[in-house]
């Protein structure tokens, strides 16, 4: 046995084994319930609103539009990496979605489960270069973007932008490089979803030439440790201020924590570790809205 343990962190690496351990653990836990279940009905009140309904996934309002982002909602993904929490809004109580984006094809964001159960209500679902092909064949529309890439649908102006993240799914298709973010223009608003990404100072500086005024960035805050093993590809909370600041964006949204363990630190370790950043960096607090899973919030009404 030792033997075999031996040999496993040889393969995987330390780092990358204590994390697939501490991961596989939580199929003992029992997900806690939602703080919040906030309608996610479109509101004729708001021009844009937003909410976290875990993880990476999120509803965004730019007036009569309804987006999703990497919508993740089953009990468990990837088989053996159970929720904390349970999803903020449930497939059943989803809106119309005009528009879907997946910033890459990892268990957690491109979750089958969740699109075939949300599939009656996708207009559309836009995934990275080279990505249709993990694509399941349901009943929706889907397209391919590359990087700086754009397309049109239903008014919007739907963007792929870089991402320092893997594009691969099952390990062995390690030659993909279907990972990105998106921006989504619409009626003068702007969103950026930057998905999972490590902190990319060229990408913002080049994003925020195009889009001198993003209204609001979803920006990853976790996993944070071992952060020598995640940095590459993921952003601590002072990662996350740095890429805010550099994108000159109005609202900044964090996402990407506290539901499922896929790091060393703990739930409920982020959102205090990016109010800590937030008084060293003199980041103000209404420029950052940290919400609870389940959580609306509108960031511009009519």
């Amino acid at each position: 046995m030792k033997r075999l343990l031996a040999l496993f962190l040889l393969v995987v690496g330390c780092s990358r084994a204590n994390v697939i351990a501490r991961g596989a653990t939580s199929v003992f836990y029992r997900s806690a319930e939602a703080p919040r279940h906030d309608a996610p009905a479109l509101r004729e009140d708001a021009r844009l609103t937003v909410q976290w309904v875990g993880h990476a996934t999120t509803l965004v309002q730019l007036d009569d539009r309804m987006i999703a982002t990497d919508p993740a909602i089953t009990p468990t993904v990837g088989v053996i990496s159970k929720r904390v929490v349970e999803p903020g809004v449930d497939a059943e109580h989803f809106p119309s979605l005009d528009l879907v984006v997946i910033s890459h094809m990892h268990f957690d964001h491109l979750s089958y489960a969740s699109l075939e159960a949300l599939a009656p209500k996708i207009a559309l679902l836009a995934v990275p270069d080279e990505g249709l092909s993990y694509v399941p064949n349901l009943e929706f529309d889907a397209a391919e973007v590359a990087h700086w890439k754009s397309i049109e649908h239903r008014g919007m102006r739907v963007t792929c932008v870089p991402a320092r993240h893997a594009g691969w799914r099952y390990g062995v298709d390690s030659w993909s490089r279907a990972s990105g973010g998106w921006v989504v223009e619409y009626h003068g608003l702007s969103v950026y979803f930057a998905g999972d990404t490590g902190y990319d100072g060229p990408t913002y500086v080049e994003m925020r030439k195009r889009w001198p005024r993003l209204d609001l960035a979803l920006l990853p805050i976790a996993p944070m440790e071992p952060h020598g093993f995640m940095a590459s590809r993921h952003m601590n909370p002072p990662e996350a201020l740095r890429a805010f600041v550099d994108l000159g964006a109005s609202t900044m949204v964090p996402i990407h924590f506290d539901t499922f363990i896929n790091s060393l630190d703990e739930p409920g370790e982020a959102a205090p570790a990016l109010r800590r950043s937030m008084l060293e960096q003199h980041v103000a607090n209404e420029r950052v809205a940290v919400l609870q899973i389940g959580e609306r919030r509108v960031l511009l009404g009519r």
